[in-house]
């Protein structure tokens, strides 16, 4: 127990130049979290820093310099989009296609420089967006300077700043602590420690911790990259598309094209250079035509793209994604905990009665419950609104005081009154306070039942700094609180019952009234509330028992921390939501971390996703654009895959078989745009409701094989009957008119599998696309342009029927695969 810090504006101000606590600090020393190494003390100035300190420790650089966390940098935007694997490759073989043959061969590579600008402006808004969003939540510690105190931003932050902390506030610079007022700090995230640690003054404090309790400040001694929590986290904390199942599974993918392409496009450059004794620029055409097909290389672009829109579309609802696999993630979610107060519930609470209790009287109570909210200098909601209620006439002065606390569920502090006695009191939860068996339970049990937060007014009977100061307390008060519902919960509520995602409600206060908030707002199980205090400690069972109920009171942080482990130890997707500090643990080894933007410091920073307008109704929002970014993603997958496959394998039958390729470039191009590129775009923006499912790779694949297996081998097969039908000097164009044509109808029915099911704008895009194709071949100059002039009637209906039939055992191929290789 310590005694409240009194600040002195007016004490001494640190020497401008080099003095202050940067002169006592080893600024390179190792900083070991469990065992830190002492340090000497710095002076600890309770007025700050001048206005001319500040300015002589920036001109030194002295300042918490450490990069945003929430999008990479212009630079990196541009190499990531242009200087790529695909690219160089596309790039090598268009150079050479400018060189030697017409500019129709060359349209690949127009496209190309086209998707990655696409991509480079998507991305770049999608920053702009998340920029934008990240100053508006970004936490702004509270400092002083001049003897005043005022809030800046933490890239401001000098050497030897001053830094106040309350609860939920995050220790963003290593420092001392100067000032102690009950400071308990969760130093958990770094050190796995789960008990908060008291600091008095003297002590250390590190970037990266949290306050969980009481109040102080603390003087900065290691800023920007030299902070501890910088060191670990500057990289990590980046802007990244990597940790996600998606991005690993297009990589995985990619990998395994390009081992495919290699020996394969050295074939085809051997049979078609060497053996073949053709025109060398149309034997380099037919080579680059082979090749270029065997790129899914819109498939990275889309899936930026993807992203990037719904980052963009996430913005416009005030939602700030802090790691873009969030949005993906939280699509994955079968269950979501809820913390009640803050997410159920609006942050404000309303003081509805006061009944007194025993021989107490109201006008001494009052007396009492203003003084503590005196007592607190950053007082939660439920104190907030005692203050409101009871404000302090100022005759009582506070000797000690006890911070609320989410684990333990009460505060306290002693009092001089004004005729000279002295007492203590604790303000907190009625079942923590009193014995069980006691009858002011009874009447506790009976205003919870109506969802009303209950807090009982004790007189202590020993010091505040007893570890068992809770004993023997004489009940004085019932204080009763109204706790205002969010309008918009209930629906969203109803939303996740919809979508198949479990919702579970785990809050700190009374489990009936947990329960009874819960019921209010129609959630299942409501009525079958399990007081967290009784929960096996067992991990499996732990988990039978999360599954099995919905509602979940008396809950301690570190049991939230527990819980979130169990749901995910069975194998679901968990995500938590939460605003105060006792949610930070349960935050961080959630699935998918979301925060409102009122919620702590702590709770931001810990979160993927920060709900900067405090709507919980933003959440279905995300989740429906996490869907519709997986599904779709994986419906342009199969896509752009299948034409990788009926590509590698259509130059393997050319190799074995020693004729030319069927295809110029500008084929495949037409080909590529009208079934795959301009199909692609629209399905990965179209809505999809489907809940994400995991193994992308083999979801992908095990329709693109067969898929891409039977377009190769029918277009193959027309190919060499055309070659057997026609002859002459032009029978080459003939031969490619009807593969081509071929082709074409089998990768439009792969289309119009993938793009099930209908709706009349997708039934409009497959006939649009269709139509496109019959264009290229009526119009006089686009014929000459692309080289397509079916001849004759025999082989054009020949290609239309083999077709037909690839069509026939594409549906029985993928029917079957659905059977053998479910999802």
């Amino acid at each position: 127990m310590t005694q409240r810090a009194k600040i002195d504006t007016d004490g001494p101000e640190p020497p401008g130049g080099g003095g202050g606590t940067g002169a006592t600090i080893d600024s390179g020393a190792e900083l070991d979290p469990v065992h830190p190494v002492p340090l000497p003390a710095p002076p600890f100035h309770p007025g700050g820093l001048s206005t001319t300190d500040v300015a002589e420790r920036v001109a030194r650089g002295e300042v918490n310099d450490v990069p945003l966390r929430s999008s990479r940098s212009t630079t990196d935007i541009v190499r990531g989009n242009v200087f790529t694997r695909f690219n160089a490759i596309i790039g090598v073989l268009w150079v050479i296609m400018l060189f030697v043959a017409p500019i129709q061969d060359s349209l690949f590579g127009f496209v190309i420089v086209a998707n990655t600008g696409i991509g480079i402006v998507q991305e770049l808004r999608a920053k702009k967006t998340l920029d934008g969003l990240a100053v508006i939540g970004e936490a702004k510690p509270t400092v002083r300077r001049n003897g005043q105190a005022c809030e800046i931003s933490t890239s401001e932050i000098v050497l030897d700043e001053v830094i106040e902390l309350g609860p939920g506030d995050k220790v963003v610079v290593d420092g001392v602590v100067g000032e102690a007022d009950g400071l308990e700090i969760d130093e958990s995230l770094l050190t796995g420690e789960a008990d908060p640690v008291l600091k008095k003054a003297g002590d250390q404090v590190m970037s990266g911790s949290f306050v969980v309790a009481g109040g102080g400040a603390f003087t900065a001694t290691k800023v920007g990259r030299e902070a501890y929590a910088a060191q670990l986290a500057e990289e990590a904390s980046r802007f990244t598309l990597v940790h996600s199942e998606l991005r690993s599974g297009i990589s995985t993918i990619l990998k395994y094209v390009t081992w495919m392409m290699i020996p394969t496009s050295i074939g085809l450059v051997i049979s078609q250079l060497v053996v073949k004794d053709n025109n060398l620029t149309d034997s380099i055409a037919r080579t680059v035509g082979g090749i270029v097909p065997m790129i899914p290389e819109g498939l990275v672009l889309l899936t930026s793209v993807a992203f990037a829109i719904g980052v963009i579309r996430l913005g416009r609802k005030q939602c700030l994604v802090q790691e873009l696999p969030a949005i993906e993630g939280l699509a994955r979610v079968d269950v979501v905990c809820l913390d009640k107060t803050g997410t159920l519930t609006e942050g404000g609470m309303d003081v509805t009665e006061l009944r007194t209790l025993g021989t107490s009287e109201e006008p001494y109570v009052r007396r009492v419950l203003g003084a503590l909210g005196e007592s607190d200098p950053r007082p939660n909601a439920s104190l907030q609104a005692i203050i409101d209620a009871y404000p302090d006439n100022g005759e009582w002065r506070c000797t000690a005081s006890l911070p609320f606390s989410s684990a333990r569920k009460y505060s306290g502090a002693s009092f001089s009154e004004g005729d000279g006695d002295a007492s203590t009191w604790l303000l907190g939860a009625p079942d923590v306070l009193l014995p069980s068996g006691d009858p002011t339970l009874e009447e506790t049990e009976q205003l919870n039942e109506q969802g009303l937060r209950v807090l009982l007014l004790a007189h202590a009977v020993k010091d505040l700094d007893d570890p068992a100061v809770a004993e023997g307390v004489r009940p004085a008060a019932l204080v009763v609180l109204e706790q205002r519902l969010r309008p918009d919960a209930a629906d969203t509520l109803r939303y996740f019952e919809e979508q198949g995602v479990h919702a579970k409600v785990i809050s700190g206060d009374n489990a009936v009234s947990v329960g009874a908030v819960a019921g209010k707002l129609g959630l299942p199980g409501a009525e079958r509330t399990v007081d967290a205090r009784r929960l096996p400690q067992d991990r499996p069972a732990m988990a039978e028992t999360l599954d099995d109920h919905a509602v979940f009171g008396r809950v301690t942080p570190q049991q939230k921390r527990d819980m979130v482990g169990a749901l995910q130890s069975r194998g679901h997707t968990v995500a938590m939501t939460g605003d105060g500090v006792n949610d930070v643990l349960a935050l961080k080894d959630a699935d998918i971390g979301v925060s409102m933007g009122s919620g702590s410091e702590a709770t931001r920073a810990v979160a993927q996703i920060v709900l900067l307008n405090n709507s919980f109704a933003t959440l279905p929002s995300v989740v429906a654009e996490g869907r519709r970014v997986i599904g779709n993603i994986t419906r342009v997958a199969t896509l752009f895959l299948t034409k990788t496959v009926y590509s590698v394998l259509l130059a393997v039958l050319v190799v074995v078989s020693q004729v030319e390729y069927p295809f110029l470039p500008r084929h495949l191009t037409l080909l590529s745009t009208l079934t795959i590129g301009v199909p692609a775009f629209f399905l990965a923006l179209a809505p999809n409701k489907e809940r994400a499912k995991p193994h992308f790779v083999k979801r992908v694949m095990r329709y693109a094989i067969p898929g891409g297996a039977i377009a190769a081998f029918a277009t193959f097969a027309v190919y060499l009957l055309a070659r057997s039908y026609y002859s002459g000097t032009a029978s080459l164009e003939a031969e490619t008119s009807a593969a081509t044509l071929t082709l074409f109808l089998i990768a439009l029915w792969v289309l119009a599998i993938i793009a099930r099911p209908y709706t009349w704008w997708r039934v409009g895009l497959i006939g649009a696309m269709g139509l496109g194709f019959l264009l290229v071949l009526v119009v006089p100059w686009l014929q000459q342009f692309f080289e397509l002039k079916l001849v004759g009637l025999v082989m054009p209906w020949t290609a239309v029927g083999v077709a037909a039939g690839a069509a026939v055992l594409l549906e029985f191929a993928f029917r079957w695969v659905d059977r053998k290789f479910p999802a």
